[in-house]
């Protein structure tokens, strides 16, 4: 919608005007204001189509997930750089369904420029391990199952770590 740095600018302005309304003894509307303010600047740090495009994914509708994603015209300059990385893990998810060979790339940039949440980050290692074992690199992918493990505090992934330690066993 509005570029990173011009959140800020706008979130600086909405601040501004919460303080003089402080300053006009409006402390109800100083408080909503500056609510305004607080607003733009979530929205800095997390970008709205990423979010959208995540709501879409949890819902399993991909096509809807790349039409939120592809609102997002430039993503080195229009975001920041964990968002990049999510923009491209998203990308990365939704193509280790079609095409894989792409689907690495996305995700080795999203390994590369970082993922806020650790839980999301052994994702995306897993996903590479899948992708690895699937091209016959069986050192790789089991470098990358066991990163991810570690990752993995909360156990969420154990069941398909366990899946694929089975299927790298077949190969």
């Amino acid at each position: 919608m509005f570029h990173k740095n011009f959140k800020l600018i706008i979130a600086a302005l909405i601040t501004a005007w919460s303080v003089y309304e402080f300053s006009q003894v409006h402390i109800m509307n100083g408080i909503s204001i500056l609510l305004l303010a607080g607003i733009f600047i979530l929205l800095y740090f997390k970008n709205e189509f990423i979010l959208l495009a995540f709501l879409q994914l949890r819902k399993q509708n991909f096509p809807g997930a790349q039409k939120w994603l592809s609102y997002i015209k430039n993503p080195s300059a229009a975001l920041t750089r964990k968002q990049e990385g999510y923009y491209n893990f998203l990308h990365g998810i939704m193509l280790s369904q079609t095409n894989i060979s792409q689907a690495e790339k996305y995700l080795k940039k999203a390994v590369s420029l970082g993922l806020s949440m650790g839980h999301d980050l052994a994702m995306a290692k897993l996903q590479l391990a899948g992708i690895a074992m699937t091209k016959r690199r069986k050192r790789e992918a089991t470098m990358l199952m066991n990163e991810a493990k570690k990752l993995d505090k909360n156990g969420m992934l154990n069941e398909q770590i366990k899946m694929m330690k089975q299927q790298m066993k077949k190969i």
